[in-house]
């Protein structure tokens, strides 16, 4: 069972938004039972990722490397399919298309159930950019979390399945059922940010962006 408390908003979120915070207990049978702040932990996730996505390598804008990510993991789609997933007006999807055709990262194919649409296919060149942001931003989390002390690394070790969990999880409200984190649930990266990856408490362990 699962009980939630708000209280009132006392200003702007740290990510700059308003409103009441949520505290979220794990059982409500259980006064003594952990509660979460969820805010917080929606705040930290979300400067995490776009932390990780602080690079600009590929020459990506975060949408257009979010679109690529999806073409890639997914695999050929309709380019309605592509507009539908990430949340985006079809006049927005073709500047964004044509930028990844210009650079080679994706390529239109003729879609064989009808003549008169196509489908958008990730290049070789665009599958080794992908490959390439994704190692880059493990190093850089990697690198992120030897500021931590082994206490904290052995939190974030015992949250890691949690996390992975709540990744998964389909169907909540405001979800666009994408999965995407911070921009994508393939393990996108992309935009910049001034994010901390850092344990509870006060205190952020950071690492400087790329």
């Amino acid at each position: 069972m699962l009980a939630a408390s708000a209280g009132p908003g006392t200003g702007a979120a740290p990510d700059g938004g308003t409103g009441p915070k949520l505290a979220l207990a794990v059982d409500a049978a259980d006064a003594d039972g952990p509660v979460i702040d969820v805010t917080r932990l929606r705040v930290a996730l979300a400067r995490l990722s776009r932390r990780l996505r602080r690079h600009q390598l590929a020459g990506l804008t975060p949408t257009q490397l979010a679109a690529l990510a999806t073409v890639g993991h997914s695999g050929p789609m309709r380019l309605g399919d592509l507009a539908a997933a990430e949340g985006i007006a079809p006049s927005t999807l073709t500047r964004l298309v044509t930028a990844l055709e210009d650079s080679g990262y994706v390529r239109r194919c003729a879609d064989p159930s009808d003549a008169r649409a196509s489908t958008l296919a990730i290049t070789a060149h665009g599958q080794d950019a992908l490959e390439r942001i994704r190692a880059e931003s493990t190093l850089a989390l990697a690198a992120s979390m030897q500021l931590l002390a082994p206490a904290q690394r052995a939190a974030l070790a015992d949250a890691l399945p949690v996390l992975e969990q709540l990744a998964e999880v389909s169907g909540a409200p405001g979800s666009s059922g994408s999965g995407h984190a911070g921009s994508s649930g393939s393990g996108h990266a992309g935009s910049s940010g001034s994010g901390h990856a850092g344990s509870s408490g006060s205190g952020h362990a950071g690492m400087k962006g790329r």
